[in-house]
């Protein structure tokens, strides 16, 4: 991973990613040494990644994945970092060749990265290449999320949400955008929102996949659910009792599951792909049916790379410890567009009580990931939702 020159203010500065060939031969050689743990026979995805299946994407991210392929694909994408708040910003900022292109700024989440976003940069910057039309074209910012990735590891604690959404305005204004939209999922559909918040004459909307809804606490909301609407609120609690551990984990005890997540590539790859199969489209047998192999073990291996597994968790920490996360707010006043996916949980009658929903979709396919399972779609609702907003 290399910049073109020290860090100085305000700066800008090129960016290019070289990962040196000691790691990628230290990844291999991990790979190669790992003591692979039984496990129950015939143990299926309820227990965690089966052995035998792990074992099998083990062997292929260390001698058939090429990870100079994907690092020289990633380069052809102009990068660049900068210092806010005196942490590393590492950010894709694509120009779009239609002059009245909107900024868009694209959060990612966990276990996510910029590469969840390829497949969305040629048809959002360059519409009319891609069958669309130029008044929906963007501008694209997309960052490293403070401690993630290329802008990370980052050592330094009180980065909230809050402080993140405040780091991410102050990008957008020194790139000279004064009126850009935001897009997230995950924890971008938790950043997204605070951006509009610290930056409200700036924003000109928010669109979120797999927005987090909370039940209001009104009887009568509860009781006007539809029936699909039930089921998501049943799954929700669902994934609190069961699918939550890897945040009750990083939320508590960062620094303890850190220390495994960063000596052992098999380990990283086993916490990361469970997260794909128990998240993505229900109608995927297997994560790859989902999401493409190679692109999957790319956005892990940059997550290895980068020794950002302790900065991660550790963001985790911050948000379960930040009173301003949970305390009541304000609704929100920026227009709120919602895509639901297969396996989100958002509801939109808690959502209206927190945001200012004007935009509402409800997909059949694709999951937790739709940026990567299925992109058209997702380009589809950004555009329609930013067409009333230019």
């Amino acid at each position: 991973m290399t910049s073109s020159a020290a860090p100085s203010g305000d700066e800008i500065r090129p960016f290019r990613i070289d990962v040196p060939q000691a790691d990628l031969d230290d990844l291999k050689d991990r790979l190669a040494r790992t003591r692979w743990s039984a496990g129950p026979a015939g143990a299926g995805w309820e227990r965690g990644v089966p052995v035998g299946y792990l074992r099998e994407l083990a062997a292929y991210w260390a001698t058939s994945y090429d990870w100079r392929k994907h690092e020289a694909h990633l380069n052809q994408f102009p990068q660049f970092t900068t210092t806010v708040d005196d942490a590393d910003l590492h950010f894709l900022h694509l120009r779009s060749p239609h002059p009245g292109a909107t900024p868009l700024l694209l959060i990612h989440g966990w276990p996510g990265s910029i590469v969840e976003f390829l497949d969305l940069t040629g048809p959002l910057t360059d519409p009319t290449a891609h069958g669309g039309d130029a008044a929906d074209a963007f501008h694209l910012v997309i960052p490293s999320l403070p401690g993630f990735g290329f802008s990370g590891p980052l050592t330094a604690t009180g980065w909230t949400d809050g402080r993140v959404a405040a780091a991410l305005a102050e990008l957008m204004a020194r790139l000279g955008y004064d009126r850009y939209g935001v897009q997230g999922g995950d924890l971008g559909a938790f950043i997204g929102p605070l951006v509009g918040r610290a930056a409200p004459d700036h924003v000109i909307g928010v669109h979120a996949n797999n927005l987090v809804t909370f039940p209001t606490g009104d009887p009568a909301d509860t009781a006007a659910l539809t029936e699909a609407e039930q089921a998501r609120l049943k799954e929700a609690k669902r994934w609190q009792g069961e699918l939550g551990g890897y945040m009750q984990l990083q939320g508590t005890r960062p620094q303890t599951i850190a220390a495994a997540l960063n000596d052992s590539p098999a380990g990283q790859l086993a916490w990361i792909v469970e997260k794909f199969k128990d998240w993505t489209d229900p109608a995927a047998d297997l994560p790859e049916d989902a999401v493409d192999r190679d692109r999957l073990l790319t956005d892990i291996s940059i997550y290895w790379f980068t020794d950002t597994a302790t900065s991660v968790a550790n963001s985790y920490y911050e948000r379960f410890n930040d009173p301003g996360m949970w305390a009541p707010k304000p609704r929100g006043t920026v227009p709120t567009g919602v895509a639901v996916f297969t396996t989100d949980t958002s509801i939109r009658a808690f959502a209206d009580k927190a945001h200012n929903v004007i935009h509402w979709t409800e997909f059949d396919r694709g999951g937790h990931f739709p940026a990567l399972e299925v992109p058209e779609l997702l380009t589809a609702d950004i555009r329609a939702f930013y067409r009333a907003l230019r």
